[in-house]
């Protein structure tokens, strides 16, 4: 029987649907010192990572830094092997540093947007040849995708303009805040919905033309519903606006992840609130954490103050016979306060969790800019699997200390979120290869060594090869009968100088392997190859495999440059 008669293999060319999974649970970790620098010479012993109080085995290990870029080797015609990409290195044809300015246009107001797009032009008339920018909206209503043009840059600027989804009256009676919303539906907080019934009855007017404890209960009850509703519309469109941020910085890491060198994002907002999404936020997490994208905030509110009672263009309460007994501003107070606290935090969060920057309370939008702009420059990755977790959906917090650094301050992710629900294997193990097409990471689990060659039959046409080479000696496999077995999925793809998934392919080899076949005949391995028709230019190739008996996984990079 003859080796091919041994294996079966299938193709499945395209583009997938890339998902998420948190099996192996991430943190990413920055250390500084006092002076606020960034430490880079701890060793995976000098952690301790608990999950919910508990001291969890660190089985992934990472130490981190921003990478120089390597010596040039220029491709030749024809035949052309190109050597791996380590991971966070550069090939020298692309890029060294991608940034992604996402505006939330949904909440920014006008002052706030002039003042913070001013100073990102000034940043981008001062863009390095080596970077690249790209310029995104919440709303969806701006895109620009990564350029060095300049030019394109001031004028996409140009264009970013507040596009609020709020449909309700500018005089809002009462004018409930997402916060105060979030605690009228959500936790039938009694102060709140207190608060706003009030509120209702100094701005309908009612409270004037009240006379006696007994005819404003009765008028505070008829007003109830109505707050109520109120809420409900204030909470839906609030949660829609939350939810398309999520959606734009998730849409934003995932064109990020294949892309080479540093990959930054940079949310410019004044802060938003997250009732309900909080599976959302962690998914946009784990995706960063495992495609190497940095998330950073800038609060474009500035040097924010909370003014009791509003500030001049707010209209004053009416005198009544209830003002200075029943009616006060000091809740009303305490919730804009509590408000304001409660939108940036998932800034600190997102920020905190992915080894980025949180500017905030400064009106210097210049130095926000080049802070959240500029990654730290050394970091750690520490990975755990939990043991026995129940797919019950709760949340698990996370610590992560230092063993005898106590001296230095630690960021990290604050804690994860478990599955709902128990997945298939076989989905799962799809899940897993569709998320390392989108990382630089290399892994090596496997003995595959990645190959590229091309051939030009015409001046703007080129057939560009992908050889994925395997010493399937060295698998593990399943004996059955007379038969070594194994399944193996290899994905290659193939990537734009910009990071753009251009074309992937598929192949699945079940191997049944007779001993003698594993010991005569394979000695050089078996190489699975892939071809695309591209044009002339710069590409980026990844091939992923994994198998079914070890469920290990390799990741190779490689660059070509066709003439």
């Amino acid at each position: 029987m003859s080796v091919k008669e041994e294996t079966s293999a299938s193709d499945d060319t395209g583009t997938a649907s890339f998902r998420v999974n948190v099996k192996l649970v991430l943190a990413r970790v920055v250390v500084r010192d006092r002076t606020g620098h960034a430490v880079g010479n701890l060793k995976k012993e000098d952690f301790e990572l608990f999950d919910d109080g508990k001291k969890q085995a660190i089985s992934n290990f990472d130490a981190e830094h921003l990478p120089s870029a390597p010596v040039a080797t220029p491709a030749s015609p024809g035949t052309a092997p190109n050597p791996a990409t380590k991971p966070g290195a550069t090939p020298p044809q692309f890029a060294s540093r991608y940034v992604a300015y996402v505006f939330d246009d949904l909440r920014l107001k006008f002052e706030d947007l002039s003042r913070v797009r001013e100073a990102a032009q000034r940043r981008m008339a001062e863009l390095s040849g080596s970077d690249r920018a790209a310029i995104f909206s919440t709303s969806g209503q701006t895109a620009l995708d990564f350029t060095d043009d300049r030019a394109m840059l001031q004028q996409t600027l140009k264009t970013l303009t507040p596009r609020p989804m709020r449909a309700l009256p500018d005089n809002q009676c009462p004018d409930i805040s997402l916060y105060e919303a979030d605690l009228i539906v959500n936790k039938n907080d009694p102060q709140a919905i207190q608060t706003a019934v009030n509120d209702y009855l100094y701005c309908s007017g009612a409270v004037s033309t009240l006379t006696s404890a007994t005819q404003f209960a009765t008028m505070a009850a008829n007003a109830k519903p109505s707050v109520e509703n109120t809420a409900m519309q204030v909470l839906n469109i609030g949660e829609e606006e939350s939810r398309m941020n999520l959606r734009t910085l998730q849409d934003v890491v995932r064109r990020m992840a294949a892309l080479p060198g540093q990959r930054n994002i940079v949310l410019v907002t004044p802060g938003f609130l997250t009732p309900n999404l909080e599976y959302e936020y962690n998914d946009l997490i784990n995706s960063a954490l495992r495609a190497q994208v940095v998330i950073n905030s800038l609060d474009a509110r500035g040097l924010y103050v909370v003014i009791a009672g509003g500030d001049a263009s707010q209209p004053g309460h009416q005198e009544s016979l209830f003002d200075k007994s029943t009616f006060t501003y000091v809740t009303r107070t305490q919730f804009e306060i509590a408000s304001a606290s409660a939108e940036s935090d998932i800034l600190a969060v997102l920020a905190n969790s992915t080894g980025g920057t949180f500017f905030q309370n400064n009106n210097d939008m210049d130095e926000g800019l080049r802070r959240v702009a500029d990654a730290p420059e050394f970091w750690y990755v520490l990975g755990f699997t939990p043991q026995n977790l129940k797919n019950d959906g709760k949340f698990h917090t996370l610590k992560v200390a230092l063993a005898n650094h106590q001296k230095y301050d630690v960021q990290a992710r604050r804690g994860y979120y478990a599955r709902k629900k128990a997945e298939d294997l076989a989905e799962e193990a799809k899940r897993e290869i569709e998320e390392e097409i989108f990382s630089s990471e290399e892994l090596h689990d496997l003995p595959v060594v990645l190959h590229t060659e091309f051939f030009k039959p015409a001046d703007d046409a080129a057939r560009l090869t992908v050889l994925a080479h395997i010493d399937v000696k060295r698998l593990h496999y399943k004996q059955e009968q007379d038969r070594n077995q194994n399944d193996l999925t290899v994905v290659t793809a193939v990537f734009d100088r910009n990071g753009g998934l251009l074309q992937s392919n598929q192949k699945l080899v079940q191997m049944r392997w007779k001993s003698e076949t594993l010991r005569a005949k394979l000695g050089s391995g078996i190489t699975l190859k892939s071809s695309f028709d591209v044009k002339p230019g710069r590409y980026m190739v990844r091939v992923v495999a994994r198998d079914s008996q070890q469920q290990g996984m390799s990741a190779e990079n490689g660059a070509v440059e066709i003439p």
